[in-house]
């Protein structure tokens, strides 16, 4: 399934062409359907263009947020990305709170994959995944050399590389099943990911496509000479 290679100068350029495209798709998705159902991203230049979207003209009560993964952290913690999204964008628009959907890993991981499994399922297929890729190549909180469960739509981590170590994920069948993903990539500590990545590598991010493939949005910095 194809990914679509777009370089953008920097990492400001990727956020400014990635608010564009989320207004874009949540335009098309309300006209066909009558509704935008996005899956976010954590990151810092997912947080960027976060911001770029405060002073949108958007039907924000047509927006329903979802999110690609979360830390097992309590629901205040600055490093979830409920969090992130909050507190860059979501606090400042009028999408109501009805329509955003948190994981609630505050819970417990198991507790956590039982909820958002429903909720999951209830809003398949989403309209846009929004993703990023570690220096490791690993995307939501799906790591490399753990196993892939391409039937699974939320899955639980108990044991990520990098702290904390219990996560809860969207698995491959979720991610695939959306009508648009777009993966962001940015900073010269992705450029020995992405040079992986291209040779074919079986990184977690290779095997994300979405319903017709993929977006990737990546600055020069990440890209380097690959």
């Amino acid at each position: 399934m194809r990914q679509d290679w777009h370089t953008f100068d920097d990492a400001e350029a990727v956020a400014q062409a990635t608010a564009e495209r989320i207004l874009k798709a949540a335009t098309q998705a309300i006209d066909d359907r009558g509704c935008f159902r996005l899956v976010l991203a954590g990151g810092t230049t997912p947080a960027a263009a976060y911001r770029l979207l405060r002073t949108a003209d958007a039907d924000w009560d047509k927006w329903f947020i979802y999110f690609g993964d979360e830390r097992c952290l309590p629901a205040d913690h600055p490093e979830r990305n409920s969090v992130m999204a909050r507190e860059n964008w979501l606090a400042h628009v009028s999408i109501p709170a009805e329509n955003i959907f948190p994981i609630p890993t505050e819970q417990g991981i198991d507790i956590a994959v039982e909820k958002y499994t429903a909720i999951v399922a209830a809003a398949q297929p989403f309209d846009l995944v929004l993703l990023g890729m570690g220096e490791d190549g690993h995307t939501a909180s799906l790591f490399p050399g753990h196993p892939l469960d391409a039937s699974a739509t939320v899955v639980a981590v108990r044991d990520a590389p990098k702290p904390p170590p219990q996560r809860v994920s969207l698995g491959l069948a979720a991610l695939n099943a959306a009508r648009e993903v777009l993966i962001i990539v940015t900073g010269s500590g992705k450029q020995a990911a992405v040079r992986c990545w291209k040779r074919g590598e079986d990184l977690p991010v290779a095997h994300i496509h979405g319903q017709g493939g993929a977006d990737v949005y990546i600055d020069s910095a990440a890209l380097g000479d690959a």
